[in-house]
């Protein structure tokens, strides 16, 4: 048994690292994989407090990732309207971007994000230069966002190894 739930734990640790750069629910799938391998394992290794610590990992990442997303809209002259157009945008077009192949996802949540900053930012301002850079900030802000979704996958992984592979 010990075997399919290190398995299971690699496999949706790979699949949700994976997931993340497009804008995908990675660290969730890696959430449910090490819940998965502790469940498998009835708990031996995985303690109350490290899945804590590992689901609040994911929550503030979440949190963080909409965050970044508004203070880098507004640090290039946008409103917060147009961090709520990044936002929405950016969700908007990953989702549309889904049937390219690979990249899909990818470019819509950047474009959208773009999108979305710039035409909310110019319905309040009005002025397109201060839209455009709005929407640069959106673009940067989703950048830095999936590469710290990155970073924080990455150690939920190393973690969940570190516990699984220790016994």
């Amino acid at each position: 048994m010990t075997e399919s739930a290190v398995l299971l734990l690699v496999a949706a640790s790979i699949i949700g690292l994976l997931l993340i750069p497009f804008g995908l629910p990675g660290l969730w799938v890696i959430l449910l994989g090490i819940v998965g391998y502790g469940w498998l394992t009835d708990f031996e290794t995985m303690s109350a407090t490290f899945l804590i610590v590992i689901i609040g990992l994911a929550i503030l990442a979440e949190a963080f990732e909409a965050w970044i997303g508004f203070r880098f809209a507004k640090r290039y002259g946008g409103s917060s309207r147009a961090g709520w157009g990044a936002l929405v945008g950016g969700l908007v077009g990953a989702i549309v971007g889904v049937p390219v192949p690979i990249i899909g996802s990818v470019v819509g949540g950047f474009v959208g994000a773009f999108v979305g900053a710039a035409v909310f930012e110019y319905t309040r301002a009005r002025q397109s230069g201060v839209a455009a850079k709005a929407g640069w900030g959106a673009v940067l802000g989703r950048a830095a966002a999936a590469a710290m979704k990155m970073a924080v996958g990455i150690a939920m992984v190393a973690g969940a190894l570190f516990v699984a592979l220790r016994s």
